[in-house]
């Protein structure tokens, strides 16, 4: 049977009622309070989908999840204690998709990493942690830039493990520092008046971080290795190299770079991606709060805001005053490529892949081997995206085909989504109710907005410039139609199917006053919880021009008629709420992290089969602690690791006064973390 939701004490859902205030402001700037950036009249595509009947004419068995119980006064929900049998984690004959035979964990508002039995964890780095030579030992009372640029930085985001030739049982993490939160980094700390000092360690915390990681063989524990000369910081002053159609651009010169080509550091990195050329992909997400004094209508479309920032950057550095340099917004906003392999490189924005907030940015490669890229951009009905490129990438470690394979992302075209359903829209009457046809489908086109060559670029919008294009990319979207989406966040396709997995976290706006009604593709009016849709490319060939779609998972308490898990039994599923980031296990099983769960308990990890007799089983394996989100999935045979985002993060929590005791006790400063997560018997994840 389905785990039961239990009402949550009011200790449970102000937490996270609350939780959602304070990380409004310091993440992304109270997006969703704002007025919505995107006004057109074009389409619009979201809550895809509710009460969608199973077409499966064979009730499957499938791993039973079983029913949570209030515990305490602080309510948190607990799985019954394993059998002998199922102890590993996986009982022998145990039933459910490969790679995903656990015992589900209930949901739960426990303030720790709550993981299967069988399993055992540990924190791998912490906020702080020393990385480079000559970095201090973290002193929360003691914080400074210089230090802080040798430590791991704040809140980590996206993680990617890539190999470490040479050194056995060694890997390079990196890892994004998507923001700060100063009300919990500092003691006594204004929002009012912050220091310099203050906001320069600020600065320090943002950014990326690549740290050697060492395994322990016998017991799965990861440990970082300080001090290895791959270990790396990248900073919110760290220099950037403008690549692609876009640089040397008026719109991104300053006084500070008259070239347009140069930028000092990169903000608000959320997900990202590994390309097959063993570089990573950071996605500038929600560069528009870090920007004062904006009232240009493309600043507008953005959601700069016009008044002064919650930080108040814009008092210790010019830059940040829209008012003083207007163009130094169009420098943010892009996806970022790392070499992890050569920390004396200099990282580059590739402004090929276009300008919007990006979820992250997810490669895989066209059959004669030129690179795809898809992004989401992170807003209320706003768009997601792909570029194809038309280089293709060399295999080899050669300096010459590094050199090439790093000039893959500047040249080639970029595309918007935009769907159509399939049933008549007197079908669609936003209750969910399914059309005639049985389910909510349809089609897809890619839109060209412009390409990229080695010897300038060439619009495919009407009334923009190329350049225009590329830095002003929501506009280009709004004026040829694209489809809206509901905060589009990380798009990833699956390694071994090629389809396309698109995570639109929610929309509550939805349906609701003069916003965009429902249609077939958002049938469910003020979608608090969020879906997953499916996009399989025409012929299966990643540089297509045309697409279908089909819902794959509409999240929520698997009770309520409007969710759906692709045919699955909902009694035998675990409950799910704003799905975030995604990644894929070496079975094609899909992970999903929560971000904002609306069903009263914590965010959490959680897999589902997408191929097979068990598709749309879907079962949590893990949970967070108190305020933190789930970040940055990533799934190997062996282990998985996630990035604890935020923990403590409830209104009212200060340095002073945590509202969480992870991960170091009672009464210490909450610190953002990356976990590993391992089978204790040494065996694979979920088998």
């Amino acid at each position: 049977m389905r785990i039961q939701l239990p009402i949550i004490s009011v200790d449970g859902s102000a937490h996270h009622g609350a939780r959602a205030a304070l990380t409004c402001r310091f993440r992304c700037g109270d997006a969703c309070f704002h007025e919505v950036p995107n006004t057109t009249s074009n389409p619009y595509v979201g809550d895809v989908v509710a009460d969608a009947l199973s077409r499966r004419t064979v009730m499957r068995a499938a791993a039973v999840v079983t029913a949570a119980a209030a515990v305490g006064a602080s309510a948190t929900l607990s799985a019954p204690r394993a059998s002998a049998a199922t102890a590993t984690g996986a009982r022998p004959g145990a039933q459910g998709a490969r790679g995903l035979r656990f015992t589900p964990v209930a949901p739960n508002t426990a303030d720790t990493v709550t993981i299967p039995d069988g399993y055992a964890q540990n924190v791998v780095i912490r906020w702080g942690e020393p990385i480079l030579r000559g970095a201090p030992a973290f002193d929360p009372d003691r914080q400074t830039a210089e230090a802080q640029a040798k430590q791991f930085g704040y809140n980590n985001d996206f993680l990617a493990l890539l190999p470490l030739h040479g050194e056995p049982h060694r890997q390079i993490l990196v890892a994004n520092h998507e923001y700060t939160d100063e009300v919990l980094m500092f003691r006594g700390y204004d929002p009012e008046n912050p220091t310099r000092q203050q906001v320069e360690v600020a600065w320090a915390a943002h950014g990326l971080s690549a740290v050697v990681v060492e395994e322990d063989r016998r017991s799965g524990r990861l440990t970082p290795v300080p001090r290895h000369p791959l270990n790396r910081r990248v900073t919110a002053t760290t220099e950037f190299r403008v690549t692609g159609p876009a640089a040397g651009s008026e719109l991104l010169r300053t006084s500070a770079d008259r070239t347009g080509t140069k930028v000092l550091g990169t903000l608000n990195n959320c997900s990202g991606g590994v390309t097959p050329w063993g570089t990573t992909l950071h996605g500038e997400e929600n560069f528009n709060q870090y920007f004062a004094h904006a009232t240009r209508a493309t600043d507008k479309r953005y959601g700069l805001g016009s008044g002064a920032t919650e930080r108040k950057w814009e008092r210790f550095d010019r830059r940040f005053d829209v008012a003083q340099e207007p163009n130094e917004p169009h420098r943010f906003g892009w996806a970022v490529e790392l070499d992890p392999y050569d920390p004396a490189s200099t990282p580059r924005k590739r402004t090929a892949l276009g300008r919007f907030k990006h979820e992250g940015a997810t490669v895989r490669l066209t059959d004669d081997g030129r690179p795809v890229v898809y992004s989401g951009d992170d807003e209320r009905f706003d768009y997601f995206y792909k570029f194809v490129g038309s280089k293709r990438m060399r295999k080899g470690s050669s300096r010459d085909v590094r050199e090439h394979n790093l000039s893959l992302l500047d040249e080639g075209t970029l595309y918007v989504a935009r769907l159509t359903g399939d049933s008549p829209a007197i079908e669609i009457d936003g209750t969910g109710k399914l059309p005639a046809d049985g389910e909510f489908d349809g089609g897809g086109e890619w839109i060209p907005l412009a390409t990229a060559t080695a010897h300038g670029a060439v619009s495919h919008v009407e009334g923009m410039s190329a350049e225009e294009v590329f830095v002003f990319t929501r506009l280009a979207g709004d004026k040829v139609g694209a489809t809206k989406m509901d905060r589009p966040e990380d798009i990833e396709p699956n390694p071994h199917t090629g389809k396309v997995y698109v995570a639109l976290t929610n929309n509550s706006n939805r349906g609701v006053g003069s916003n965009p009604k429902p249609d077939e593709a958002n049938p469910r009016v003020a979608n608090k919880h969020g879906q997953i849709l499916e996009l399989t490319e025409h012929r299966n060939r990643a540089d297509s021009e045309r697409f279908a779609w089909s819902l794959f998972l509409v999240a929520g308490d698997p009770d309520d008629p409007a969710t759906y898990f692709a045919g699955f039994p909902k009694d035998e599923v675990s409950p799910i709420s704003c799905p975030d980031n995604v990644a894929f296990d070496s079975y094609g099983n899909l992970w999903i992290s929560t971000d904002g769960n609306a069903l009263g308990h914590h965010d959490g990890l959680f897999g589902v089969a997408t191929r097979g007799e068990r598709r749309g089983e879907l079962k949590q394996f893990l949970t967070m602690p108190n305020g933190a989100e789930t970040c940055g999935p990533l799934v190997q045979d062996r282990r998985v690791l996630v990035s604890v985002q935020h923990p403590g993060e409830i209104d009212g929590a200060t340095a002073e006064k945590p509202l969480s005791a992870w991960p170091d006790g009672p009464g210490r400063i909450n610190r953002p973390a990356v976990v590993a997560v391992w089978r204790q018997d040494g065996r694979d994840i979920g088998v």
